[in-house]
């Protein structure tokens, strides 16, 4: 396809006022937005947005295809899982760029109908040293039918050694995340829309947001810096009931799940570490 191999380049001054708007966001206290002082991983997400006019989006809020991503008809767009690699940190106040190039487009059958898949290669440098290189794949598919609400089950019991946390995602988080990523996918805001256009039962969880909820985990349970980070998504969470998130540390990673109150796994991710500091 044409579209393979496309790229562009993004600027940005990594603005420590992103950062600080992030940690008031997930409640860090105590985290420094100063100049010089690193960005925890994943947060460069929120930063490097090439903003579309509001004029250029489409009914669903993303910005109409044909730019940088391909022109796929497929209406439902999903961010089904990445991997990454953490070479250094990237510093707030200081410029930084990032690359975004097409690595493949792929058309299959699926279970529910047609899907299409894009995989999205980004390379974060900053003072001519690669910071974070990444790929993250996009899924999309026909509509489908209304997807059911989950139906809360009892807590399951965890496996020796398992770290578990509960997450309420309101909608006041919802937004919040939105704006920090400048993305106006309107699941993740607009009951109306998500239910009665998209077929949801409420308000959909961004997948990034479970990502960094994730590592943020890990990286409670280890004093170890995350060298890699993978994730995939294999269902969607909405905000009507909380969900948990579960970690075990091995020798040199820690595995870490997301499962909604169905007690079914949303999203599996695996952070590697290095040696202790």
């Amino acid at each position: 396809m044409a579209w393979i191999g496309r790229s562009e380049t993004t600027h940005d001054g990594l603005a420590p006022a992103q950062a600080a708007a992030a940690a008031a966001t997930f409640d860090m206290a105590g985290f420094s937005a100063e100049p010089g002082h690193a960005l925890p991983p994943l947060w460069h997400w929120f930063y490097f947005h090439s903003p579309a006019t509001q004029a250029a989006l489409s009914s669903e809020g993303h910005p109409r295809r044909g730019g940088f991503l391909p022109p796929i008809a497929l209406p439902r767009r999903m961010y089904a899982g990445g991997r990454l690699t953490f070479v250094a940190p990237l510093v707030l106040g200081a410029p930084a760029l990032r690359t975004s190039t097409i690595l493949d487009v792929s058309l299959k059958e699926g279970r529910s109908g047609p899907l299409a898949f894009v995989r999205v290669g980004h390379r974060c440098v900053q003072e001519g040293q690669l910071c974070v290189e990444e790929e993250h794949d996009i899924v999309y598919r026909e509509m489908g039918g209304p997807v059911p609400a989950p139906v809360v089950a009892p807590p399951a019991s965890h496996a020796p050694g398992t770290v578990a946390r509960m997450v309420h995602p309101d909608t006041r988080l919802l937004f919040r995340f939105s704006a920090l990523t400048f993305n106006a996918h309107r699941i993740h805001y607009d009951r109306d829309y998500a239910r009665n256009e998209e077929g949801y039962p409420g308000l959909v969880v961004h997948g990034p947001l479970i990502a960094m909820q994730l590592i943020s985990l890990a990286q409670e349970m280890t004093s170890r810096h995350v060298t890699s980070f993978e994730f995939r998504s294999e269902r969607p969470l909405f905000d009507l009931a909380p969900y948990e998130i579960h970690a075990q540390q091995h020798a040199d990673k820690v595995t870490l799940e997301a499962v909604g109150p169905d007690g079914l796994v949303a999203q599996r991710a695996t952070a590697r570490v290095t040696a202790t500091r």
